[in-house]
């Protein structure tokens, strides 16, 4: 089911395991001025959240925001066959087989009319084979004063299980707003990410919501920024 954050933006929620960890997922529903939805990292949707989102409009623009956050795009897509299926660059290479109808342009910052897009460089997370490179789009949206990532941030807490709440402890992620201890050891493009970090901090967002960890309703941008200050310097 859809659930309002703020004024036309939503997100669903449905359980995920990351390396035998519960970690849940989350997708992202903005509302665009008009009228247009656009779904950033959609999760497989039971017909209730359909009928939810018909209601709040027309389903225009699908996004796959990064090289791992694509598993129920087709299955999206094939629902919302009109819809623009945009993705970030390396996936078309990556997935051919996806329907993906645009690469996102990151050298533009208004990517769609309210929401801002760019390429979160040199960042690099684990995989099923080792470390890899992320390619995440990240995105602002200037109403709600939102930032929307997928796995460039996690923030556990005391609602995931335990052994969700021990590993991430240890590794990162624990009411923090960052990554892992992991990924920060595997990133060896530091000044790409430091730059990266200071395009996302010249948004003026208060909230950030991840794929994984609970959202942040407050202080979003100095969390982010305490989160990466290992690249800041």
């Amino acid at each position: 089911m859809l659930r309002e954050i703020d004024t036309s933006i939503w997100v669903a929620e449905q359980p995920f395991k990351y390396f035998g960890l519960s970690v849940g997922t989350r997708m992202t529903v903005i509302r665009l001025v008009t009228g247009e939805l656009v779904v950033i990292s959609p999760i497989q949707v039971d017909d209730a959240t359909i009928h939810q989102l018909n209601e709040l409009g027309n389903v225009s623009h699908i996004i796959a925001p990064n090289l791992y956050h694509y598993l129920f795009t087709a299955n999206f897509k094939a629902l919302y066959p009109s819809a623009i299926l945009w993705a970030t660059p390396g996936l078309e290479i990556k997935k051919p087989e996806l329907s993906i109808n645009q690469v996102i342009n990151t050298n533009t910052r208004n990517f769609l009319s309210g929401i801002e897009c760019l390429l979160f460089d040199g960042f690099r997370t684990l995989s099923l084979n080792g470390f890899a490179p992320l390619n995440e789009c990240v995105f602002f949206h200037a109403e709600s004063r939102t930032l929307v990532l997928t796995d460039t941030a996690f923030n556990f807490d005391e609602s995931f299980p335990l052994v969700t709440q021990f590993a991430t402890r240890v590794l990162g992620g624990y009411k923090s707003l960052s990554p892992s201890l992991l990924e920060r050891v595997a990133t060896r493009e530091k000044e790409k990410v430091r730059q990266a970090v200071q395009r996302v901090l010249a948004w003026d967002f208060e909230r950030v919501i991840m794929a994984h960890g609970s959202i942040v309703e407050k202080n979003g941008k100095e969390k982010f920024k305490q989160g990466y200050k290992q690249f800041l310097g």
